[in-house]
């Protein structure tokens, strides 16, 4: 049944995303900027709300209070990367437009890389490494100024169910050449949508949005240090099933097993 409920889910998202990269597409020659960003986001929900509907996958939300508040409010939203699931739940559920950071090559994926690159995003060359974070930095400043919030991963890529990618340091830099805050956000999406699976599964998808924290008079690492406590511990609390692997054995500590690994 999860099978077959992934299959019509998937076919639910093609039959969707065609027409409606077609018609951002088109209406991109009028419209852009915001009213643009909301065209999309439509689409989004449709995707959402089919995981709800056919795969039944529920969201619950905690945290709403730590959003900042106002038209222009800045924000860098790093969230936890496990599956594709947040890539289209978090323009769902936030008050402002969001510009995600990503590798241009994505722009080449027919209609939804089309409708990406028509938005207001933030797309850099990775074989242009030097030069990437100052357009980061530039655009994300005015993207912000305008009340668009960015968003990254600061792992990079998604991460299995009950593991810790590396975490870099890109956003907190940009926080701090920006004077933005950074909203640290937890999401347990791999316990209904895993990374790489076809195979989707019905349960609860939990986002825990954690309080900003100031970038002012901060250091990059140790800033993203912060960031990496917070959300780890977050998942660990949210999800604590998918860590019992990380606990140590009888007569053991934490620190001689990893001392021994």
């Amino acid at each position: 049944m999860a099978f077959l409920r992934s299959v019509i889910h998937m076919l639910w998202m093609l039959i969707t995303v065609i027409p409606w990269g077609i018609i951002m597409v088109v209406a991109s020659i009028r419209v852009r900027g915001k009213a643009l960003w909301w065209m999309a986001v439509r689409w989004l929900g449709w995707a959402i709300g089919g995981a709800r509907t056919i795969l039944g996958i529920q969201t619950q939300v905690i945290g709403w209070e730590n959003l900042p508040t106002g038209d222009t409010a800045p924000a860098i939203l790093l969230v936890k990367h496990q599956s594709t699931f947040e890539t289209f739940l978090m323009p769902t559920l936030m008050p402002h437009p969001l510009a995600y950071v990503f590798k241009k090559e994505l722009l080449y994926v027919p209609f939804f890389g089309w409708a990406m690159g028509r938005l207001d995003m933030i797309h850099i060359d990775r074989r242009q490494r030097a030069q990437a974070f100052n357009k980061v930095a530039a655009q994300g400043q005015k993207l912000l100024d305008q009340g668009i919030w960015i968003i990254m991963f600061p792992e990079g890529t998604r991460i299995k169910r009950g593991e810790k990618g590396v975490y870099k340091s890109g956003g907190t830099r940009l926080a701090i050449a920006t004077g933005a805050p950074v909203i640290p956000v937890a999401v347990t999406s791999a316990k209904c949508w895993p990374r790489r699976a076809f195979v989707k599964t019905p349960g609860v998808v939990e986002v825990s949005i954690g309080k900003p924290i100031p970038s002012a008079g901060r250091q990059p690492e140790e800033m993203m240090r912060e960031v990496e406590a917070w959300i780890e511990a977050e998942m660990h609390r949210l999800d604590p099933e998918a860590y019992v692997h990380l606990k140590a054995p009888s007569g053991t500590t934490p620190d001689t097993e990893a001392s021994t690994a």
